[in-house]
């Protein structure tokens, strides 16, 4: 019996690359909602290609009301057309929808999921961002509603892997591996000069801007541990990072017994999709297979925060709670977006973080509501900074002598 999947960010890169799983099951998948926020020229497209396969979702949702008008000029769609972020919540909150595929960007995913979560639809999220910013209100509201959160990301798939038929509480350590990006060996000195196209080729896996930046800062790694904190219910100092250049391994898990087990695959993001919508089983599919005869050469060393204080910063949000890692991502998408738009550096993106971190009033217990006017608020410091030149202090940070978990980093 097919099911029916909405995706929210159906554009971006593994919106994209979800609907390549769903053509290539067409006896499982029905398609409800496809959201956009600007590229309306791109899902006219995607919906063609769709045609051609049998598949005609039920509506789409763009976002930014200008795609939204050119949209309805070019289009001969005949399902139900939403407009703006209420139309995206409103799109996500479809009861007729068996699971939620999230892929979008940073705190516009927070919303549209939560009305997920009211309306009790299973979630696949590849959007962090919703547990970074708001997992102190997403995760209670799921278990409320009974609402199943599967991890996409291929570092939590595989931890979600590796604690099949474990017990929790044998559990002595969550192992993230990071590629390190595309700067895991520049210096501090030549670090200062990356330009945004540098940053923009990361050496194994293809993504979009926003999360490719943040690899190559380590901020995306940082946000996966809070992440990981959320969805494993494991405390953040049984919670490492490790660098691993290959990207081989996605992530491990140690035992109380000393034992590791580890999920092993080729960096293609089509894999954790489809366990995710498979779930509890997996679909045969013809993706490429890994040569394990060539792999000659696994390395892992510790990440350096000191050349890479993003991964710091998200530690010590996690370690203050309440609305600080609310307060490190907004103040990320601007620096992020800043450097895009060549106004600020690559090491300024920390230290304009840092800064907010600093300034903004954080909220131990938060509301939904709390959350979102921390957003707002720390978004409006973050510009008016950048507006101002950013004449902020580099970040300083002490030794870590190789730490890479809260407690370690911390003491």
């Amino acid at each position: 019996m097919s099911r029916t999947l909405s995706i929210l960010g159906a554009t971006g890169s593994i919106g994209v690359q979800t609907l390549d799983v769903v053509i290539a099951r067409p006896e499982e998948f029905q398609l409800g909602w496809l959201t956009v926020n600007t590229r309306f020229d791109l899902l006219e497209e995607q919906l063609q290609r769709l045609k051609k396969h049998g598949f005609t979702p039920s509506g789409v949702a763009l976002a930014d009301e200008k795609a939204y008008q050119e949209f309805r000029r070019i289009t001969s769609f005949q399902g139900t057309i939403l407009c703006g972020d209420e139309g995206v919540c409103e799109a996500a909150a479809d009861s007729a929808t068996d699971i939620l595929l999230s892929a979008l960007v940073g705190f516009s995913g927070v919303l549209p999921n939560y009305a997920a979560i009211e309306q009790c639809t299973p979630i696949a999220l590849a959007n962090k961002e919703t547990l970074v910013s708001a997992g102190a209100v997403i995760m209670p509201k799921a278990k409320e509603h009974g609402v199943e959160i599967l991890p996409v990301d291929s570092e939590h798939s595989a931890i979600l892997q590796c604690l099949v038929g474990e017990f929790h509480d044998e559990i002595e350590k969550l192992i993230l591996t990071a590629s390190g990006g595309p700067f895991r060996e520049w210096t501090l000195e030549q670090l200062e000069n990356v330009t945004p196209a540098q940053a923009l080729k990361h050496p194994n896996w293809s993504m979009g801007n926003k999360i490719t930046i943040d690899s190559a800062t380590l901020m995306n790694k940082g946000f996966e541990v809070i992440e990981a904190y959320w969805l494993f219910g494991v405390g953040a100092e049984k919670i490492e990072v490790v660098v691993h250049p290959q990207s081989i391994i996605h992530s491990m898990v140690q035992f109380c017994d000393g034992s590791v087990k580890a999920q092993l695959g080729l960096p293609d993001m089509k894999i954790p999709i489809a366990y995710a919508l498979s779930l509890p089983h997996r679909y045969p599919s013809n993706f490429k297979r890994m040569d394990i005869c060539a792999l000659q050469n696994l390395s892992f060393f510790p990440p350096d925060v000191m050349r890479f204080p993003c991964l710091r910063l998200a530690f010590d949000s996690l370690a203050q709670g309440g609305t600080a890692a609310c307060i490190v991502n907004a103040a990320n998408e601007i620096a992020v977006a800043s450097f895009l738009q060549g106004n600020i550096g690559f090491l300024d993106i920390p230290r304009l973080i840092e800064t907010c971190l600093e300034k903004i009033t954080h909220i131990d217990t938060p509301t939904l509501d709390d959350i979102v006017q921390t957003d707002k608020k720390t978004r409006a410091l973050a510009e008016s900074l950048v507006k101002q030149g950013l004449s902020v202090p580099a970040v300083i940070l002490p030794k870590t002598n190789g730490a890479t978990n809260l407690n370690a980093i911390s003491s």
